[in-house]
Formats: C-alpha cells, structure tokens, sequence
C-alpha cells in the first residue's frame, strides 16, 4: 500500500512538474512574442527606409511614394527665402531661385527632364513630376493636340 501511494505521488509530481514546465515554456514564448512585435512596430520606419534603399540599389529604380513635395504659403518674399534655405555640398545655402511650372504628357518627362540637365547650370537640378489626375477636360484635350507623342 505504501509503495502505490508513493508511485502515485510519484506520477502526480511528474505530471505537475510538466505541467510547470509548460506553463513555464508558453510564459517565455509569450514573452519573447510580445518583445518581438514591440521592436518589429518600433523599428518599422527604419526598417522600411533600409529596404527602399535595397530595392532601389539592386533594381536601379525609384519606388514611388518616397519621396513628396509640399506646396507651402507665405506671405512674403522674405518669409519665403528663410523657409527655402537648403542644404548642399556641407553648407546651408539660401540662393534665389524661380520655381517654373512645366505641364506636358507623361510619356515625355524623361525628354523634358533630359533637356533641363543639359541647359541648367546646376549639377544636381530639382525636376520632379506629378502626374494629373483630374483637371479641365478641354484644357487636357487641347495638351492631346499641342503636344507630339513622339
């Protein structure tokens, strides 16, 4: 009698121990789970910007949407030039310069942005594009008939 009431405390003690274990096991993996979402949601934006920088190094392409431009108001000339300071070359730079609104098809930025590195004194200059879209029928009609194709 006393050797199956030791057995069975025997087993009882197992399986609680396993039971422990267990518990112990789903604790930590709930615990390194939660640390794991933690950092992955904190680290996103850095992650994020590792990768577009990956992408555009072994493909050679620019992933829309990385980039935007803001239209800004001011209400004077003055204000403007301390908003539109820039950074290049190691200094700040506060040069004054006109921004020109060019409107063509989409099929031909790439001439357009080919011909303004070739006239423009710059090494470097600002050409961005944004494509239409909605606006004036009949204005985009007349662009269909301004504009060549080719």
């Amino acid at each position: 009698m006393t050797f199956v009431a030791a057995n069975r405390m025997e087993c009882l003690f197992q399986r609680c121990h396993k039971e422990a274990v267990f518990n112990s096991v789903s604790r930590s993996v709930l615990l390194m789970s939660c640390l794991l979402l933690v950092l992955t949601v904190s680290m996103y934006p850095g992650l994020w910007s590792i990768g577009i920088r990956l992408h555009s190094v072994f493909t050679g392409s620019y992933v829309p949407g990385h980039h935007s431009v803001l239209l800004i108001n001011s209400p004077n000339e003055q204000t403007a030039k301390d908003i539109g300071r820039y950074y290049w070359k190691g200094e700040i730079q506060d040069a004054s310069e006109i921004l020109m609104l060019v409107k063509t098809k989409t099929s031909r930025i790439q001439q357009v942005i080919d011909y303004v590195r070739s006239v423009h004194p710059y090494a470097n200059p600002e050409v961005l594009s944004f494509p239409v879209e909605d606006g004036s029928l009949a204005y985009m009609e007349w662009m269909d008939e301004a504009i060549p194709d080719d």
